[in-house]
Order: structure tokens, then sequence, then C-alpha cells
């Protein structure tokens, strides 16, 4: 008897839950009504808050780092559709803390604009639909379904399509018919099938239309905007152009396409500076070859690895150092686990990495995920050598390093040759040196000093894009300090 309650009771549960595609359209449209979707066109609205740069945290375990917007205007015509975004950010970290290009000078004016044409990638046409009415209105154009859910008590009717990513796209709409929550996956080369998602809350009446006051936007698990809005504009006659004459970008490649080939310099005996995109040293040892960087993205590292064998045949790579975990140095991670190289990098960072290499990636799969491979990841404290009795890199922790507590440099003594990520980013051999100079700059100096280092060269993994040969004079000199060394 016990077992066939159960029965009825999980066919209860099933027939409950079920998604219905006819409901749906009854909750989009009594949606839509009680939101003003068909009445309200476009929209512009002011804001002021805060914004957040993706995956620049100062360390594993803190968000991502916040910038002031003083100002922030959107405008949006959901018939085109197309959006345009207007902001003066100003520096929200003090002292600077993390990445982001870091530390914001003054006032920072930035412009988006997204015109949706038949190539726009999804996560830009997302800006759009994961608006209230952008999801309203794509919601009905697609074959959505229901279910009802209940959470934090509340009760919300969840209404489901899929996007051209092949992720699902919730929506949860309460009990007044307004919509309270976007959420979706898109796919980010490091962290994978990483959430994105829209909060709205505090709506209010504007030209016959409810619009959210308060706007949070959420990607990898930290929040990526969140907004007051001051002043909204129903039905704005707002003029959205492409910039020079351009939609929407290209279609995103898939992840493990090749990227364009990677030019070397020979900086040594065996030991190899790649660029063309993020700097990077390869260095031949008895039985393996060691890397440090790896590009900042799949098809970089692709394009290094395919250099590296061409360079140093017939061994494996079995190290890839890691300077430390940002987004940009760390979207290439993934191509060597697929290599079954060993990542090394501070134990700051370990587990963080292990967590985030190993998560899916299906939405648009690389060679890890292809492979099914897993990291294998080595944490070093202040000091690790390499050496094969040849050659030799050290790593080296950066102690009071505000741009991120886990960073790395590597030093090779026979060459006397640094390589430093965000220490000191070059600018053109023109530019002046900034005023007060950058924490970041100063504190790589302190820590060279502190080593006592025999630098001649230096190389940013952020290359000078005219290609010099930077020196240490020239570092001193960013920060007002004298002498070409230590």
């Amino acid at each position: 008897m016990f077992k066939k309650s159960l029965a009825v009771l999980g066919l209860f549960v099933v027939l409950v839950w079920t998604p219905s595609a006819q409901d749906a359209k009854a909750v989009i449209a009594n949606a839509s009504k009680a939101m003003g979707v068909d009445t309200l066109k476009t929209v512009q609205y002011s804001a002021t808050g805060l914004d957040f740069t993706l995956g620049q945290a100062p360390n594993p375990s803190s968000p991502w780092p916040k910038f002031i917007n003083k100002s922030y205007t959107r405008s949006i015509n959901f018939e085109t559709p197309a959006s345009k975004v207007d902001r003066v950010r100003m520096q929200g970290e003090n002292p600077p803390r993390g990445g982001g290009q870091q530390p914001v000078v003054g006032e920072q004016p930035q412009t988006q604009t997204i015109i949706v044409g038949a190539d726009t990638p999804w996560v830009q046409q997302l800006e759009i639909w994961m608006m209230p009415h952008g999801f309203l209105r794509a919601a009905a154009a697609r074959n959505a379904t229901v279910e009802a859910r209940t959470l934090g008590g509340k009760k919300y009717n969840v209404v489901t399509f899929t996007g051209d990513n092949k992720a699902k796209v919730n929506g949860y709409i309460n009990e007044q018919n307004m919509v309270e929550r976007v959420e979706t996956l898109i796919d980010n080369p490091f962290l994978g099938d990483m959430p994105f998602e829209a909060i709205y809350s505090d709506y209010k009446d504007v030209g016959g239309a409810q619009f959210p006051m308060h706007i949070v936007q959420k990607q990898g698990g930290y929040p990526i905007f969140d907004l007051n809005v001051s002043d909204v504009k129903a039905n704005a006659a707002v003029n959205i152009q492409a910039p020079q004459g351009r939609g929407g970008a290209p279609a995103a490649a898939a992840a493990n396409a090749p990227g364009p080939a990677a030019p070397s310099e020979k900086l040594g005996d065996g030991v190899y500076l790649i660029t063309g995109g993020y700097a990077v040293i390869a260095v031949d040892f008895k039985d393996y070859i060691a890397l440090i960087e790896c590009g900042q993205s799949e098809p970089r590292a692709l394009a290094v690895i395919a250099e590296t064998k061409r360079l140093i045949p017939n061994k494996p790579i079995k190290y890839l150092i890691n300077t430390h975990s940002h987004i940009d140095h760390s979207s290439g991670l993934r191509a060597f686990v697929a290599e079954g190289s060993t990542i090394i990098t501070h134990q700051v960072n370990k587990a963080y990495l292990e967590k985030i290499l190993s998560a899916p990636h299906t939405l648009n799969p690389d060679k890890a995920q292809l492979a099914g491979k897993k990291p294998v990841i080595e944490a070093m404290g202040e000091k690790k050598v390499l050496t094969d009795g040849t050659h030799t890199i050290e790593l080296y922790h950066l102690q009071n390093f505000p741009h991120h507590d886990g960073m790395i440099i590597a030093y090779l003594p026979k060459e006397k040759v640094l390589l430093e990520a965000d220490g000191y980013n070059p600018q053109a051999a023109t530019a002046r040196p900034p005023n007060p100079p950058s924490p970041f700059t100063t504190s790589l100096l302190d820590n060279i000093q502190r080593l006592k280092l025999d630098v001649q060269r230096v190389v940013p993994v952020h290359y000078p894009a005219d290609n010099r040969v930077v020196t240490m004079a020239e570092i001193n000199r960013w920060v007002g300090r004298t002498g070409s060394a230590n």
C-alpha cells in the first residue's frame, strides 16, 4: 500500500510540475499586460551605481572589483532591437585592489552599442532579452514553457525558453505579474558554462508601463552591475546608430579553433619569447618544456602550443606557469589541461583553479571538455625553482601586491630576464608617467629590490604594442625613480 501511494504521489508531482507551452502563453500575456510590454516600444533610463569587472578580483574569494558609475544612460529599442549605453566611470576601489585596468584616473567615459542582426552573438542579444520587457517579448516569440515554483516562501511562474546558444533562459514572474529575475548560462572561456542573472525590484509606473528602479546583474556568481534608476522615459525617441556603420560583432568562433600564428624571438640558448598576444616564455629543459603564461584565450593558447612545438620538437609541455588567476591570464589554461601539462600557480589560486578548470564547458566545448581531461595543479609558496643544471627558472611570489594576492613573477638568472604580469603594462614610448604612479608598478619595483634580482630585460605579459625591449630604466622612470636597475 505504501509503495502504491508513493507511485500515485509521484505521478501527481509530475503532472503538477510538467512544463506547459499552452499555459505559458497565458502567463506571458498576463505579465505583458501588467507591465505594459505592448505599449513600451522604446525606453531610456538614467541611473547611478556600480559596475564590476568580471574575473579581476584581488583573490579567488573576493567579488569582482567595483567602479563607480557617476552617470549611466541606456536607450533600448525593443522593436529594432537595439541598445546603447553611455556612462562615466570612476575609481571605486580605494586603494586600488584587483584588475580591470585600475587605477582609473579621473572620469572615464564609455559607450556600448548593440544592434541585433543575423550575426549578433547571443551574449550581446541577452543585454536586451534579459531586461524584463525584453524577456517577455522573446518568450512570446519562442516556444516557451512554464512551471510553478516556490522560492524563499514566494510563489513564481517560471517561464522558460531556449536561447540561441542552446541554454535555457528562465524568467521568474511573481504574483503581481512582475518579472523579478531572469537567469541563463553563457559560455566563458575560463569559467565554462557561466551563470548570468539579472534581478529587478522597486517597480514604478512610467507612462503606463512598469519599470524596475533597481537593477542588479550577476555573472559568475558576483555582481557586474548594481544600478539605482533615477529617471525613466517611456517611448522616448531613441536613435541608435552602429559605430562606424557596423552592427553587432561577428559571431564567436569555436573555443577550440586555432588563433593566428604566434611569432617568436630567441632570448638565449633554448629560451624563446612568443609574442603576437599576451607574452609567453618557453624554456627547453632536458626532458621537457616549461611555459610561463598561457595566453589570454583558448585560440591564443593553441597558437602558443603550436609555436612551442615548432621551436622545441619532440618534448612534452610538462609545466605551465600561471602568474595569477585573473580571467585574461587564465582563459588559455584549459588548452594546457587538454595537453596534460601540470599547472604551477601560487597556493592562493590552487583550489580555485581546480574548481574552475573542472567546471562543465558544454555550451562551446573546448579541447579539455572534448577530451574529458581534468586539471593537475601544483601549488607553490614564496619561491620555487625549476632547473636541469643548464636552464633555471626562479619563481617568486610578489608580496603586498594589490593587483592580485597570488601573483608570481618568473626570473631567468642566466639570461637575466624577468617576466611579470600587470605590475608594469607599457604604454606608448612617448607617454608621460602617471602622477601619482601606479601602486602596482611601485610594488613590483619594491619586490625586485627585496629579492635582489639582477634584471637586464623585463618581459611584460601585456607586451608593448611597438615590440620594444623594456628595461628596468624604463620602469623606474615610470614611477619617478632614478637608476637603471634595482
